[in-house]
């Protein structure tokens, strides 16, 4: 999707794509499934667990960041993420409404 097209979209439609656009990719998923995992704020261990390059990491944990389902804290010399909590619910909430979407008593298009 164009940034010069986004303002033609509804709020929680472009919020729900963003969201979408920041799971759409396998291994941040896997990074999310570790913070969870985990359950604490991570450092520097991401690298070792995803198993891919420290740059590589970092672009899917801004992407994540981004879109707002972690959070990052500097620590000395090092950003530690971990789930925003009220994020998640938040994400979790938009993503349930929308595939949740009754077809009502409509006939089958195909």
């Amino acid at each position: 999707m164009g940034l010069s097209k986004s303002e033609i979209f509804t709020d929680r439609q472009n919020e729900l794509a963003t969201l979408a656009k920041a799971l759409a990719h396998p291994a941040r998923i896997a990074i999310l499934e570790k913070l969870f995992k985990m359950n604490a704020c991570v450092c520097g261990d991401l690298v070792l667990e995803v198993g891919l390059a420290q740059a590589t990491v970092s672009q899917h944990l801004k992407e994540l960041k981004n879109a707002g389902l972690i959070r990052g804290t500097v620590e000395g010399t090092s950003i530690c993420y971990c789930i925003d909590e009220r994020a998640w619910k938040k994400a979790e909430n938009l993503l349930t409404s929308f595939l949740q979407q009754d077809f009502g008593a409509k006939d089958p298009c195909c």
